[in-house]
């Protein structure tokens, strides 16, 4: 894959190559974005200054600087620089590689060995790289866009410092371009609103931005283009976004919390991230469903019941159509009063279980439909509740061996405070009754 930040002699070749391959920086400093680890306060920084390197994972999102900080590492501390993928590389490949490292070895020559997505190689095939880590014969750099906590083995990754590149912010981003308008000399056809645009739909990745900017250079224009002329030259950017990986698991945490937060604006905002990139949208709702009953349980009841609603709507009419009635189940959720106290009595109650599940209920509670049940006592002394004043008798329901627990505990939020006031007054009667008894 194309290396946007590695120093290349300005050869015929190099002048007739992509842009964004023009514009490797020469030395760590030259990194855009990426000043917390390659300033002289940074690990790499400090790396560098002290000359020993070790094995690295560099998790960052695309065209962040990953390929150019390994090669120029290796140029910085004196390695033998060798770069594969594990797209396109196998168990062969490895082989060979350290083959040559150690050969390189006997001469004095270290190797830092790049590989790019790492997280593409098995767990077997990991688990292949520890032997010659750990002897010294490769400095490792491996490259992902991946959580290298779900992708890469806990071997591997107790022998890497893992160090995490950011998305190139807005002014990192401009410099790519002041960058780009000096090795062509002239400045980028845009307008200022459309140059912002373009910086926006970049989205952090700066070879992204790079092909487009030489996109627009290629064409004649006689004057510069606006944000919607240029939009429609260049097409708009599809979001980065994977169901199955960590982007997907980001943007579901970010809309539970500002549900919970009760901010229907960024709920909103996180949910259409979501639906515009592709997501399920049934998984959407079911995720809602969820909160309704984690966060806002008894608060409000009506939470449950709107997103079940727009389950039924969203059946009924499918998309887009249907991904209206998500959106108002999202901000019924979002506005609705907030409770965690059905959720927390559900844990309460099952740890309670399974440290006492083989407790007996009391006999008075139990059924007996059989003469023999009876005889030995199942159901004798039941308190019909209805037949009670007040419909309700105080009975101990609790196995003998057990003290009664609280578990359910309501807020003073919404419909839970009502809750709150009956459990009050089933209390006060249970102890009044207790006292006559």
């Amino acid at each position: 894959m194309a290396d946007l930040f590695a120093d290349e002699p300005q050869t015929e070749a190099a002048t007739n190559a992509p842009l964004a391959d023009r514009l490797r920086p020469a030395a760590l400093d030259d990194i855009v974005g990426q000043e917390h680890l390659t300033g002289p306060d940074g690990a790499i920084g400090r790396m560098v200054a002290a000359g020993k390197l070790g094995s690295m994972v560099l998790w960052g999102p695309p065209g962040t600087g990953k390929t150019s900080i390994a090669r120029l590492l290796a140029d910085a501390v004196g390695l033998r620089f060798v770069a594969i993928s594990a797209v396109f590389s196998g168990v062969a490949d490895l082989k060979k590689v350290f083959a040559e490292a150690k050969v390189a070895a006997r001469t004095g020559q270290r190797t830092l060995l790049f590989v790019d997505e790492i997280h593409r190689f098995n767990r077997a095939q990991q688990d292949g790289f520890l032997p010659f880590v750990e002897d010294g014969t490769v400095t490792l750099i491996g490259a992902t866009t991946e959580n290298p906590s779900f992708e890469l083995n806990a071997a591997l990754l107790s022998r890497c410092q893992v160090l995490i590149l950011h998305r190139l912010d807005g002014r990192a981003l401009t410099q790519l371009i002041e960058r780009a308008e000096g090795e062509v000399g002239r400045p980028l056809p845009l307008t200022a609103e459309a140059r912002e645009a373009l910086v926006a739909s970049a989205d952090g990745d700066g070879r992204f931005l790079l092909n487009q900017v030489e996109t627009i250079f290629d064409i004649d224009l006689h004057q510069p283009l606006d944000p919607a002329a240029m939009a429609a030259l260049l097409h708009r950017r599809v979001p980065v976004y994977d169901k199955n990986r960590e982007g997907h698991y980001n943007l579901i945490s970010a809309l539970h919390k500002s549900l919970r937060g009760s901010d229907p604006q960024a709920a909103l905002y996180y949910l259409a991230r979501m639906l515009v990139a592709g997501e399920e949208p049934l998984y959407l709702i079911r995720r809602l469903t969820r909160f309704a009953s984690e966060d806002i349980g008894l608060a409000d009841p009506q939470a449950l019941v709107q997103c079940l609603a727009a389950k039924d709507a969203y059946d009924f009419l499918g998309s887009p159509e249907g991904e209206l009635a998500i959106v108002q189940a999202c901000i019924y959720c979002a506005v609705a009063p907030k409770s965690n106290a059905a959720y927390s009595a559900q844990k309460a109650a099952w740890r309670s279980a399974r440290d006492t599940g083989s407790l007996m209920p009391p006999q008075h509670i139990l059924n007996a439909p059989t003469k023999l049940m009876k005889d030995i006592g199942y159901g004798k002394g039941y308190a019909y509740d209805h037949e009670a004043q007040n419909a309700f008798s105080g009975a101990d329901y609790w196995p003998e061996e057990m003290e009664p627990q609280l578990f359910y505990e309501p807020s003073e939020r919404g419909f839970e405070a009502r809750v709150r006031e009956r459990l009050d007054h089933w209390q006060e009667q249970r102890v009044s009754l207790q006292r006559k008894g």
